[in-house]
């Protein structure tokens, strides 16, 4: 499934739709080159996970926890810096583990030997200066349920 953004209002509207939908333990992987609305998304999937704080890329400190409704937490990685996940293997495994985590990681292609194969991938590109086309792909039946729900 193919959603074009034309804004980084629509964008960050995408992103609460998907946080309003997220109910703990799921992860979602974000791909796209610097500037392709990565840390948008993710500050609108904060906004509908009611995440009072501001969400900041955590391009420098690798990893940032937020405190979200129903005693979610948004856990948001940022591996633009690594070249091997090994450093941050067992903190990015605690986070995924925990079924009141939502695990969100930009760059998740450094870290896919820790991913597990269930999880909802957004891969953003920048066709023009202000257009964005978000490709939705799903792996496991939650995430495929998910995705139906974006629709």
């Amino acid at each position: 499934m193919i959603i074009e953004v034309n804004s980084e209002r629509e964008m960050k509207d995408f992103g609460v739709k998907l946080g309003t939908l997220l109910r703990g333990g799921e992860i979602v992987e974000l791909v796209g080159d610097v500037g392709a609305g990565k840390t948008t998304l993710t500050k609108g999937i904060g906004e509908g996970l009611s995440v009072a704080e501001d969400i900041q890329s955590p391009s420098f400190t690798i990893s940032r926890i937020y405190e979200g409704r129903d005693a979610l937490r948004l856990a948001h990685y940022d591996f633009y810096r690594l070249h091997d996940a090994g450093i941050m293997a067992h903190d990015l495994e605690e986070a995924i583990g925990d079924p009141e985590t939502v695990t969100v990681i930009e760059w998740a292609d450094i870290a896919q030997g820790v991913l597990p194969t269930e999880r909802l991938t957004i891969r953003l590109t920048s066709p023009t200066e202000a257009k964005r086309e978000l490709q939705i792909g799903a792996q496991g039946e939650r995430y495929l349920k998910l995705s139906r729900e974006l629709a």
